[in-house]
C-alpha cells in the first residue's frame, strides 16, 4: 500500500522483552512487505524518555498513520507523550500472550486497552487491532485500517477546485467551507468559471490538442472537426493548469446552463476525462459529491468512481438505475460497447459520454449533510449487465436490501440526489471511516 507508517513498538523492561522482540521483528517484516515506508526505532522503546527522543528525531517525517504496538504492557503516559508530538490517527496493536500458564509474560492486551482509553478521552481518531503478525485475520484487518487511515490523511490534504457556484436550486451541492475543513480537513479553491470560458478559447492549438489525443485513446466516435470537441479540449487544458499549480485532487464544476449558453459545449466530457485520469470530478458543482468520489477512489486502489442520480426503480429485479447526462470515466463503460461519444440528451450538444456502465459488485456512497452535521450513506449491490436504459451514462444496480423499503427510507431521510458508486466492496472501510471520524453512518448492506 502507498502508506507511510510511523511504527512505535512500546514495552517495559519488567516484562519478557525477548518474546516481545520476536513479535517486533515479525511485525517489521510484514510492515515492510505491505507499506511504502516504515519509520521506526532500532529497538523497543522502553521509557517515555526514549520515546520522546525518537519522536524528536523523526519530527519532520511525513506520516499517514501512527502504528502503536504494545509489545508489552505500558501505561497511558506513552500515548500522551506521542500526542504532544504527532497529530496523525493511530492504530493500537496488541499481540497474543506467547504462552498460557505461569507468568503473564507480555500483558499486551491490557497495554492496548490502556492506550485506547487515553485516545478516546483525548478524542483522537484511532482503531484497535489484535493478533500476531502472521495471522491472516490480523493482516486483513490491519490492511483495512491502514487503508482507512491513509484516506483520512488524504482528506486532510485534499483541495477541491470549485469551478463556478452550483446551479439555481441545487442547494445540496453547496458546502460550509469552515465546517468542511474542521470536520474533514478538506479545503476549497475557487476557479472563476466565466474567466475560464473567456481565456480557454485563446489557448494555442499546440496546448489543447493533447487533450483531444488523450480522449481518442479510449473514446469511440470523437471527431476532431467537431467544434464541441475543440471546446472540451480548450476548457480541460485551462483547468488542468489550475489543477497542477494548486495541487487540486478533485473538481466540482457548474455544468449548466453556462457551458451550453457561453462555451457552446457540454461539460460532461471534461468531467469524464479528469475522473478517468485521477482527479475526480462532480457535475452541478456538488462539493460533497466530489468528496464522496474521492473517498471511494482512495479506498479502492485508484479505481474511477461514478456519480449519478437515482432515476428509476425496477421492483422485479430489486434494482435501481443511477444515471447522469453524460459524465462517466471511460474505463467504466460496458466492454460490449466501450466508451462512446454522444450528445447531451436534453441540450443535444456535444460532446458527452453515452454508454451503459459495466457489470460487477459495487459500493454506493454519499457524504451527506443535514442541519445536524455530517452523515455517511453506505450501500452495496451488483451492477447488472443490461442494455443502457437511458441516453447518457447509467447503470442498473441490484441492491442487497429490499428496493422498495430502501427507496422510501432514502427519501424519508432526505438524502441528496447524487450518489457516488465504485466497483468493488469497500463497505467495511466506509463504516470504519465513519466510526473513526465520529460521523453517523447509515448502512444498507
Amino acid at each position: 500500500m502507498n502508506t507511510n507508517v510511523l511504527y512505535l513498538p512500546i514495552g517495559r523492561k519488567t516484562f519478557d522483552l525477548e518474546a516481545a522482540e520476536e513479535y517486533r521483528q515479525k511485525s517489521i517484516q510484514w510492515l515492510k512487505e505491505n507499506c511504502q515506508n516504515v519509520i521506526m526505532p532500532t529497538d523497543i522503546l522502553t521509557s517515555v524518555e526514549e520515546l520522546e527522543a525518537f519522536l524528536a528525531k523523526v519530527r519532520h517525517e511525513s506520516v499517514d498513520v501512527i502504528l502503536y504496538q504494545s509489545v508489552t504492557f505500558a501505561d497511558g503516559e506513552f500515548m500522551v507523550k506521542t500526542l504532544e508530538h504527532r497529530h496523525e490517527p493511530v492504530i493500537v496493536w496488541s499481540v497474543r500472550e506467547p504462552s498460557v500458564g505461569g507468568r503473564l509474560r507480555l500483558n499486551s492486551l491490557t497495554g492496548g486497552n490502556s492506550t485506547s482509553n487515553v485516545l478516546k478521552n483525548h478524542q483522537h481518531p484511532f482503531a484497535f487491532v489484535f493478533g500476531n503478525p502472521d495471522e491472516t485475520a490480523l493482516q486483513e484487518r490491519m490492511i483495512r485500517e491502514l487503508n482507512v487511515m491513509r484516506v483520512i490523511k488524504g482528506l486532510q490534504q485534499l483541495k477541491i477546485g470549485v469551478v463556478g457556484e452550483h446551479p439555481p436550486g441545487f442547494f445540496f451541492s453547496d458546502a460550509n467551507e469552515d465546517e468542511l475543513a474542521t470536520k474533514l480537513g478538506v479545503k476549497l479553491h475557487s476557479i472563476d468559471l466565466h474567466n475560464a470560458f473567456q481565456q480557454c478559447v485563446e489557448l494555442p492549438e499546440e496546448e489543447w490538442l493533447p487533450a483531444v489525443e488523450r480522449a481518442e485513446q479510449q473514446v469511440i466516435g470523437i471527431r476532431r472537426d467537431d467544434e464541441t470537441v475543440k471546446k472540451f479540449a480548450q476548457f480541460s487544458t485551462y483547468v488542468k493548469k489550475h489543477v497542477e499549480q494548486e495541487e487540486i485532487r478533485a473538481l466540482a464544476v457548474r455544468c449548466w446552463p453556462d457551458f451550453f449558453n457561453e462555451l457552446g459545449a457540454a461539460a460532461c466530457s471534461t468531467l469524464s476525462q479528469f475522473t478517468e485520469d485521477g482527479v475526480v470530478s462532480s457535475c452541478e458543482s456538488d462539493i460533497h459529491g466530489a468528496v464522496s468520489m474521492f473517498i471511494l477512489r482512495e479506498l479502492n486502489k485508484g479505481s474511477a468512481p461514478y456519480l449519478g442520480d437515482l432515476v428509476h426503480v425496477n421492483e422485479e429485479n430489486n434494482s435501481v438505475v443511477f444515471w447522469h447526462c453524460g459524465a462517466a470515466a471511460y474505463s467504466l463503460a460496458n466492454p460490449s460497447t466501450g466508451a462512446t461519444a454522444g450528445l447531451h440528451p436534453n441540450r443535444k450538444m456535444g460532446f458527452t459520454m453515452d454508454f451503459g456502465l459495466k457489470s460487477g459488485e459495487v459500493t454506493i456512497f454519499r457524504l451527506s449533510h443535514t442541519p445536524d452535521g455530517y452523515r455517511l450513506l453506505v450501500m452495496s449491490g451488483k451492477a447488472l449487465d443490461t442494455e443502457k436504459p437511458f441516453n447518457g451514462t447509467s447503470v442498473e444496480v441490484e441492491l442487497t436490501t429490499d428496493v422498495t423499503d430502501t427507496l422510501y427510507e432514502l427519501m424519508n431521510e432526505g438524502y441528496e440526489p447524487h450518489f457516488a458508486l465504485v466497483y468493488g466492496d469497500v463497505t467495511k472501510e466506509l463504516i470504519e471511516l465513519g466510526r473513526i471520524l465520529n460521523i453517523e453512518t447509515n448502512r444498507y448492506v
